[in-house]
């Protein structure tokens, strides 16, 4: 046995310090900064302020609105996909979950800035067809319902996902017995299935809620211009007009974001509780329901929804970026690639968008990779009486808004730190250690998942042939955990690189990441310019998730959400 181990025991002794301080300086300590802030602020009369002002409590309605409508959507659209796909006959369900999962990679000013080119009367893509309303005519979007409606399209997949999840680990037995007992197919899924559901479907809907009260890409492009402000985008202007009370009152707003997220958390846990939902038989893919009849028009349906929530604003996100102007009819005559040429060689500002975006994604994933190869090893092989609280506090950042993260990283580094003297404050340092935090559990959970596929024998076996902590690491470990070491960096790059909610707080002048750089040039009116943009994430996002589909048969199960 090497000095570095407890006796019994295949870790070092330094592995536990090691996760013990990742988890205090990358969840404890900021969220407990403001905390600490914000309870100042409270005890000096700050919440007394808050709590008089009118546009905050306006803000606060806005939020609940959108994000319960916005949850309502998401649930029926993400949960008639989840039947629909797994319990029915449907044929090309592979190609239909992937294009459903689209709309949740895409980041949400993406999502904002498509839909308004398909819709409203300066619609390059209603013009180009003959369809686009009358001159003056209003935007629709721009409004609470239009919010919630994009809210909904958004968070549809996290709904799909979680319902999905709980009907696949449904008792095989249980349906067939139901069956065999002269039950029709409706009686079967409404008296066996959906019941038994409940958990996925109550678990999608809390997850949808949380998602949309710390929205912040699709209520800035629809809503600032509107001045219909969400508590996300009424942070964002309170820290546009800085004021000697700004810390102490985003410090309060972020914590009643986080009592909203909480609240919605909350609402799930009582709506299962007192329901006992253990079920007894073997679990896997529950027997398929045919159609007959029906198929054809179901399948017509959901290839419908695709092209109206997917197709049809990625073409007009295309047919803006192609036209000379916003709102100029798209022509073989005014079809232009100028706007991909300014953005790519002329536009300093963009270039360096990508580069950063690029760098901290990367940065973000392979940095992450070594501390949470380290944690899953430890949360799996440990057996210490901690490891519960750890994996609770490696959660809790990625589960709340990112405004609010983003709050406690401003508080935590807006002054020099201690000792050493140095400020991180307004450089790219700031951002990429608030990605580490926010996406620790994003690179956690694949790496998890296949430590806890690994046999503990075979490293025991090199353990007592005399190998190190280090040697059966890089012999064993690393080897059989690659697969998902490799999925994990693919899917942190995939959502860092589309951030807007961390940066847009955090950025400064040549710090712009990509999600940045978008809203700024649809702020500005650069719209066009704004839609090139935005297609060249979309490209990037769609050929990462299909490096992931192709990787998908050899990683553990879970590691790639759209797979069952």
């Amino acid at each position: 046995m090497t000095r570095a181990s407890h006796r019994g025991n295949s870790q070092p002794r330094w592995l536990f310090p090691f996760v013990i301080t990742v988890i205090f300086f990358l969840s404890v300590l900021p969220l407990g900064r403001l905390a600490v802030t914000g309870i100042a602020s409270a005890m000096q009369g700050g919440a007394r302020q808050m709590l008089g002002d009118p546009g905050v409590w306006q803000a606060a309605y806005n939020t609940l609105f959108t994000s319960f409508f916005g949850m309502i959507a998401a649930v029926l659209l993400g949960g008639g996909f989840a039947l629909l796909l797994t319990l029915f006959d449907i044929r090309g369900k592979t190609a239909l979950g992937f294009l459903f999962m689209l709309p949740t990679m895409i980041p949400p000013q993406v999502t904002a800035l498509s839909w308004i080119g398909m819709t409203g009367p300066s619609s390059t893509l209603l013009k180009a067809i003959g369809l686009a309303p009358p001159l003056g005519s209003p935007q629709p979007l721009y409004s609470i319902g239009g919010i919630a409606l994009l809210y909904g399209v958004q968070n549809a997949p996290l709904v799909y996902l979680s319902l999905r999840a709980g009907l696949l680990a449904l008792p095989r037995d249980g349906v067939e017995a139901a069956r065999l007992a002269g039950a029709s197919s409706w009686q079967v899924l409404r008296d066996v299935i959906l019941p038994l559901s409940l958990p996925g479907l109550a678990a999608g809907a809390a997850i949808a809620f949380v998602s949309c009260v710390g929205n912040f890409g699709i209520p800035a492009i629809l809503g600032i211009p509107a001045s219909i402000y969400t508590l996300p985008t009424l942070i964002y202007s309170k820290f546009a007009s800085f004021g000697p009370g700004t810390f102490g009152d985003v410090s309060l707003l972020s914590a009643l974001i986080a009592i909203l997220s909480i609240a919605g958390l909350a609402v799930e846990e009582r709506v299962l509780r007192g329901r006992d939902y253990r079920v007894i038989g073997l679990s896997g893919q529950v027997a398929v329901f045919r159609l007959g009849s029906w198929r054809r028009m179901a399948e017509l349906g959901l290839w419908l929804t695709i092209f109206v929530i997917l197709f049809m604003p990625l073409t007009a996100l295309v047919a803006s970026s192609l036209a000379p102007a916003y709102g100029v009819p798209l022509s073989t005559s005014t079809a232009t690639l100028h706007a991909y040429r300014e953005i790519l060689f002329r536009q300093a500002v963009t270039r360096t968008a990508f580069t950063n975006s690029i760098g901290l994604s990367l940065g973000t994933a392979f940095g992450l990779l070594v501390v949470t190869v380290l944690t899953g090893y430890f949360l799996v092989r440990g057996k210490s009486r901690f490891t519960r609280v750890i994996s609770a506090l490696a959660e809790i950042p990625y589960a709340l808004p990112g405004i609010v993260l983003a709050v406690a990283f401003i508080l935590l580094f807006a002054a020099p730190i201690p000792i050493i003297g140095v400020s991180i404050y307004g450089t790219i340092w700031i951002i990429l250690i608030a990605y580490f935090s926010s996406f620790f559990a994003v690179s956690l959970k694949p790496v998890v998942s296949a430590f806890r596929q690994v046999d503990p024998s075979l490293e025991e076996a090199a353990r007592l042939a005399g190998a190190g902590f280090g040697r059966r690491l890089r012999d064993i470990l690393v080897p059989l955990v690659a697969p998902a070491a490799g999925a994990s960096v693919i899917l942190v790059f995939l959502i860092a690189c589309n951030e807007l909610t961390i940066s847009a707080l955090l950025w400064s002048a040549g710090t712009q990441t990509l999600g940045v750089a978008i809203y700024n040039l649809d702020d500005s009116g650069s719209f066009n310019l704004a839609s090139a943009l935005s297609v060249l994430v979309v490209v990037m996002v769609v050929a990462m998730m299909i490096v992931l589909e192709l990787m998908a048969k050899r990683l553990p199960k879970g590691v790639v959400p759209w797979r069952s």
